[in-house]
């Protein structure tokens, strides 16, 4: 098989300084348009490739070269073939999803579809804010047991489970933060605190 052909390419987890920025500027009353833009597409493309490489695990590969999807039943040793030429067996491509943290269950992916739909559309800073605020903190949940488990922000930024933890325990808050914000902590304390047991230990 030719070794021309294109690997897929997966947005990677956003820098925690870009945001630690953001929350900064914001408990100050700055308005930084151009960041609350630049870490909410580098967000959002995040969002894209996750929802991707599971629509790939889940039988519909989006072909790297056109991005037309190319079905396929997930035989290690499948050849994937695109109309536009392009082919890869799926074993390999499969490779570029794993240790990515780029798997999740339907309520993760419905929380990314909507920011995918929403953020581009926003009007004001306000607006954008709020929305970059409620993704970073998100949850996958319990199907069975109906509570928050592992928190979305190891999918969406760079860094290991407890490191992104912490990270998310010391984002600046205060008087001049964008309104709303302050809610959206006092939900995520109340989720985290349910979620502390799930996620204690874990380091990945």
């Amino acid at each position: 098989m030719s070794q021309d052909h294109p690997r897929p390419a997966w947005a990677p987890r956003v820098r925690r300084h870009k945001i630690r920025t953001l929350y900064e500027n914001d408990a100050k009353g700055i308005c930084d348009e151009a960041l609350i833009d630049d870490v909410g597409y580098a967000l959002l493309a995040r969002c894209q490739s996750f929802i991707a490489a599971n629509q790939a695990r889940g039988g519909e590969v989006p072909c790297p070269s056109c991005s037309r999807i190319v079905p396929h039943s997930r035989g290690k040793e499948e050849v994937l073939r695109c109309r536009c030429g392009w082919e890869m067996t799926w074993a390999d491509y499969f490779k570029t999803i794993q240790n990515k943290q780029l798997s999740g269950a339907e309520p993760v992916l419905e929380l990314f579809r909507n920011f995918v739909r929403s953020f581009p559309s926003a009007r004001t800073p306000r607006d954008k804010m709020l929305l970059i605020d409620q993704l970073i903190h998100g949850f996958h949940w319990s199907l069975r047991k109906g509570h928050p488990t592992r928190p979305v922000a190891v999918n969406l930024i760079a860094g290991k489970l407890t490191e992104v933890m912490a990270f998310l325990d010391e984002l600046t808050y205060g008087n001049a933060s964008t309104p709303g914000l302050k809610d959206n902590l006092a939900e995520w304390n109340e989720n985290i605190q349910t979620a502390r047991e799930w996620y204690q230990g874990a380091d990945d």
